[in-house]
């Protein structure tokens, strides 16, 4: 009875109800639209940042971030085999050991200051960006591949094409001046420009073999299974191979790591100020409602309705409006988010996204955790909010409430 008598209650109003309806859907989209756009553009930054080279966790010789030479090398995985089982386990998605020098290369043109990574082709599909950017071209083949991929900004920059002979020069472990002569291969695209001028990629063996460096590596670099639980695969990680220094994706890239607390924090800010607006309208709305029924509330209290009973039925008629607003909230906000599920095109600030780590396409990134966290602050709160009008309904004395209306 209480139940039938809320939701007549609740309809006696169609316009007060209907507006209150309207900004409750409203706002569970707003918080739900923004925080899928929120989520999406962080989570493509780690994305991209972890397929630039990082992974999940990577492992260097001691001194090698600060001094990022041939002399901080490290034994390959084929010679700890602790580590190679590790790798190869359930708990390692994909991984690469890598060369990575400071290098200058030179074409007819120009020259430039690169960074020299020898690879090994097979093992980085799926590891990171390089297999699947080569737009033109050819990718390289194997490990002993003697031709070179480059950047297609660098390309233009040395005014050059594929096909055609550039030269590579670094230092050998004798700090001897070693060089070799490359054919261009293929041309990759980044999403970053830094990217594209910055790496030359060529096969780990050739590398090698031209920098006189035996088998050493100077990075190992791998994926777990989630880029947000990597401690744990890390320390595993570091303790069979204590000839290094294991880092994660957080530790390498410390600004990422920030936007991603940032990104966890402003949602809890975000649904508050969302909240906090549509709770002074729904308190207002039922104490309206409560107040055109002061004679009413008072009558059925003197034939015999007790307190708890009027509080019940006005928390029911809160809780009726907050779930066909929460219905209609996640209505709309799939209905808007589906069609762009594929992401937005924001080329026009390319630049300034750049700048950013982003890339031109901002894609939302809905996750259930974020949509149950929003409706339960909506629906929790909401009812917590509409405690006072209930219990100043149920305080209400029979007499004063029929007699004159509710001051």
């Amino acid at each position: 009875m209480l139940i039938t008598i809320a939701w007549r209650n609740l309809w006696r109003n169609h316009r007060r109800s209907l507006i209150m309806l309207t900004a409750i859907a409203i706002g569970l989209w707003g918080m739900i639209w923004m925080t899928a756009l929120m989520r999406g553009m962080v989570d493509q930054m780690i994305d991209d940042a972890i397929n630039t080279l990082s992974g999940h966790v990577q492992v260097h010789a001691p001194g090698y971030l600060d001094d990022p030479s041939i002399e901080h090398s490290i034994p390959a995985v084929e010679d700890n085999p602790q580590l190679q089982q590790l790798l190869d386990s359930s708990q390692v998605t994909a991984w690469s050991q890598r060369v990575r020098v400071p290098a200058v290369i030179r074409s007819e043109r120009d020259v430039y200051g690169v960074t020299l990574i020898g690879i090994d082709p097979e093992r980085e599909v799926g590891l990171s960006f390089i297999a699947d950017s080569v737009n033109e071209g050819r990718y390289l083949e194997t490990a002993a591949d003697k031709q070179v991929l480059v950047g297609r900004k660098l390309l233009e920059q040395l005014e050059t094409k594929p096909g055609r002979r550039i030269v590579l020069m670094s230092q050998d472990p004798d700090n001897n001046i070693a060089e070799r002569g490359f054919r261009i291969a293929g041309v990759f695209d980044a999403d970053l420009q830094a990217t594209e001028t910055g790496y030359v990629f060529a096969g780990i063996d050739t590398v090698r073999k031209m920098l006189r460096m035996g088998d050493v590596v100077s990075e190992i670099s791998l994926l777990g299974t989630d880029y947000r639980d990597v401690d744990g695969l890390a320390q595993e990680v570091q303790t069979v191979s204590d000839y290094g220094e294991t880092k994660t994706w957080l530790q390498l890239d410390p600004y990422m790591a920030s936007m991603l607390n940032v990104m966890d924090g402003f949602i809890f800010i975000w649904f508050g100020v969302i909240f906090l607006a549509l709770s002074f309208g729904l308190v207002n709305t039922l104490l309206m409602a409560v107040f055109e029924r002061t004679r009413e509330i008072g009558l059925i209290q003197a034939l015999g309705m007790q307190p708890g009973s009027i509080l019940f039925m006005v928390l029911v008629e809160s809780l009726i409006m907050l779930l066909i607003g929460l219905f209609a909230g996640n209505l709309l906000s799939w209905l808007t988010i589906l069609p762009i599920r594929d992401g937005i095109d924001i080329s026009g600030v390319s630049e300034g996204l750049e700048w950013a780590g982003m890339s031109s396409t901002l894609s939302p990134s809905v996750l259930a955790s974020d949509v149950l966290l929003a409706n339960s602050i909506v629906l929790v709160l909401g009812v917590a909010a509409s405690l006072l009008p209930a219990w100043r309904a149920s305080r209400k004395v029979p007499v004063e409430a029929i007699t004159r209306v509710w001051q």
